[in-house]
């Protein structure tokens, strides 16, 4: 077995066929790849038995444990899983005096948020941000906030699309300073507000998120960062409909994600009703012309997911 047994900046690297043996269960993980690295350790696609499964491994013994708590927490919650399945937790001991922590979670396979909006179309936005504030809404019930939220932590699965958290390791208990984020997606960066684990921290990442989606490159804060946000906001033509909601929720007014969704979730119900009427109107067109297509399509996406998250 051989490995680089150094700690990097960029994390610990193991070399592909290496086998990772857990000291108590005595479970064996053949690495497949790397998957990527987080503030507190590294990613890797294993190789399980035949079953593909995520595994993250560390030097941070404590800050593993936290996270793997964040995952128990997160499997009690009723309804849909938020975060992977956590399926072991084990230490690593590559020699006497080297020993690494790791947990082995599902393997989520899917799309990155941003190519599948740009391949699919714009109609999945708004689908997609009421999945996203219901699954909120049950994390911050729970007692947590996302933290590190942000469109490399999310990943969408097929049949049908739906979105899912793959890392988080940012999670934070409610009331307590987030520690695990990113500047871009971070509002005390911005200076709109402090690293307090409330709701209202997760709602502006969110917004960050959906803005990430129109600017993948990212922007840069400028003398004036609300003015810069804002300004971001208003030239991004799918975002007009949602324009005066998440500019609310950029500077905190949102008490909880329960009541940002409900605004959203009347807006997407007027939108809804429109593409009714369009579609009345559209039926008059031979069928096989591609807006009909599409706009059936879009339709039946919408009334689909309103239907199913937002009844409560």
């Amino acid at each position: 077995m051989t490995m680089n047994q150094a700690w990097k900046k960029h994390g610990i690297e193991i070399k592909p066929g290496t086998a990772i043996k857990g000291k108590w269960h005595n479970h064996r993980y053949v690495v497949t790849k790397k998957l990527g690295n987080g503030a507190v350790g590294t990613v890797y696609l294993c190789d399980w038995n035949g079953q593909k499964v995520a595994l993250k491994i560390s030097e941070n013994s404590s800050s593993m444990t936290t996270e793997v708590n964040v995952l128990k927490s997160l499997k009690k919650v009723q309804g849909n899983p938020l975060g992977p399945c956590l399926l072991d937790v084990d230490d690593w001991v590559v020699s006497a005096s080297l020993r690494y922590s790791f947990y082995v979670m599902e393997y989520l396979h899917g799309q990155n948020l941003i190519s599948f909006i740009r391949q699919h179309g714009d109609e999945w936005l708004g689908v997609f941000m009421l999945q996203l504030l219901d699954d909120l809404e049950k994390l911050h019930q729970s007692g947590w906030v996302f933290g590190d939220f942000k469109p490399e932590n999310l990943i969408v699965l097929s049949s049908p699309p739906k979105v899912r958290w793959i890392d988080v390791g940012g999670t934070t208990q409610i009331g307590r300073a987030v520690k695990e984020y990113t500047e871009f997606f971070d509002r005390g960066y911005w200076g709109l507000g402090s690293r307090r684990a409330e709701p209202s921290y997760d709602l502006f990442a969110f917004v960050m998120v959906v803005l990430n989606i129109y600017y993948p490159r990212r922007f840069e804060r400028g003398s004036n960062p609300r003015t810069t946000l804002f300004r971001q906001l208003d030239d991004v033509k799918p975002l007009r409909i949602y324009r005066d909601c998440l500019k609310r929720a950029l500077l905190g007014k949102y008490q909880s994600s329960k009541e940002m969704k409900k605004e959203l979730a009347g807006i997407l119900q007027a939108v809804t009703q429109k593409k009714r009427s369009q579609k009345r109107t559209a039926n008059s067109i031979p069928k096989g012309t591609p807006y009909v297509e599409a706009g059936g399509i879009s339709l039946i996406a919408l009334l689909y997911y309103i239907s199913s998250l937002l009844i409560q």
